[in-house]
């Protein structure tokens, strides 16, 4: 990535396509799906119980696709040191969620920028594209999206 402004930020015209963050890993838990099911109101027993899934291919409860999603931009959230100065988040395109997540896997995201857009925008100055992954501690990828912000 190119080098900061004098104030430490990383503005759009210092962004490369090319440019790659890999995050710290976590690891989800019972509790984490549990707590999402709640906040979401997903309930399905394909996240929750362990004799629904007991004769299903996974053969335990496997963690929602929108947890996966929330992990992944969390995750990129706490690498924003290393990322431009984002204005909002614009969108997601191609998701997909890939492999299932069972209880106590440990996961990181990676994200490659693809393309940046100039904009025409009161505060922003481009659109940035990421093709990101939700990579697990045995190299499956969970989810892969592009994910668009709006970068100053």
């Amino acid at each position: 990535m190119g080098d900061a402004n004098d104030d430490g930020a990383v503005r759009f015209a210092d962004l490369e396509v090319g440019d790659e963050t890999i995050t710290h890993s976590r690891t989800l838990t019972e509790a984490d799906v549990r707590e999402f099911a709640g906040v979401s109101g997903d309930f399905n027993p394909l996240h929750l119980s362990e004799s629904y899934t007991a004769d299903l291919p996974f053969g335990e409860p496997i963690a929602h696709g929108a947890l996966l999603f929330a992990v992944t931009t969390g995750l990129l959230w706490q690498h924003r040191h290393e990322r431009p100065e984002t204005v909002a988040f614009y969108g997601v395109d191609s998701l997909r969620f890939t492999e299932p997540v069972t209880m106590e896997t440990t996961v990181h995201a990676e994200s490659e920028l693809i393309e940046k857009e100039p904009r025409d925008h009161p505060v922003g100055n481009g659109l940035a594209r990421y093709e990101t992954r939700l990579v697990t501690d045995d190299g499956a990828v969970a989810l892969s999206c592009e994910l668009l912000t709006l970068v100053r």
